[in-house]
């Protein structure tokens, strides 16, 4: 019998030896865990309404909003969402039209140029982010973001205290495996799981430390113009 320290010491020292002289005559251990891929069943079983219900049943879990909507109704959803707000910053790519019914109530809309990308002071200084996403994952409700014109650098969705983000339902997956075949991870991510968040030794939760302390989602669904809020 070895103690766990003795059993974890010569793991280490089976994963380091070389791979030639005496040593390499040790085996080492048969790897025993497979790992699911984008096609595996458990990605695929869930899909429709029931993949939808699962992603908006985790992000209602971190505390944030669900908005269901047809791709006719994004402007006035996320006037809603914005009512009030002053100003609001959007990432170059984003589609203005999602912004008209804000814009037509007062709100100013601001551009994040890539020629003169605004300070944290100045992003600070904003109510709201408006931007896209690359993907979702039910399983987790995390919405990822991959720095594309229409989601903009990631100080546009850290900094803001109010983040509205819209997701299409076509790019809503499963769990991991499937969003990692999709991602480029060459590029800047961003994973969002609700509104930041922390507690302390005595768990008592603190929201908007390290990013917005507010998060609205607007799910796009193709041919569903009714709004459905969660």
């Amino acid at each position: 019998m070895t103690d766990a320290r003795t059993e974890v010491l010569s793991r280490i020292k089976l994963a380091l030896t070389p791979s030639i002289g005496p040593a390499a005559r040790t085996p080492r251990p048969a790897a025993t865990s497979t790992y699911f891929g984008a096609d595996h069943e458990w990605e695929t079983a869930t899909c429709g309404d029931a993949l939808l219900a699962l992603l908006t049943e985790r992000i209602v879990d971190y505390r944030a909003s669900v908005t269901r909507v047809g791709p006719g109704g994004v402007a006035e959803v996320v006037g809603r969402l914005l009512a009030g707000a002053e100003r609001a910053v959007v990432p170059p790519g984003l589609d203005r039209s999602w912004l008209a019914v804000a814009a037509a109530a007062g709100t100013a809309v601001v551009a994040d140029d890539p020629a003169r990308a605004l300070s944290t002071a100045e992003l600070d200084a904003v109510d709201v982010a408006v931007t896209a996403s690359c993907l979702a994952v039910a399983e987790t409700g995390t919405i990822v973001l991959d720095s594309s014109p229409d989601q903009g650098r990631r100080a546009l969705s850290l900094v803001p205290d109010h983040h509205v983000c819209i997701v299409r339902a076509e790019d809503v997956v499963r769990g991991l495996p499937a969003a990692m075949a999709r991602l480029d991870i060459t590029r800047p991510i961003t994973w969002i799981s609700g509104p930041s968040a922390t507690s302390d030794i005595e768990l008592r939760r603190v929201e908007g430390v390290h990013g917005p302390r507010r998060l609205d989602v607007v799910l796009v669904v193709a041919g569903d113009e009714a709004t459905v809020g969660a």
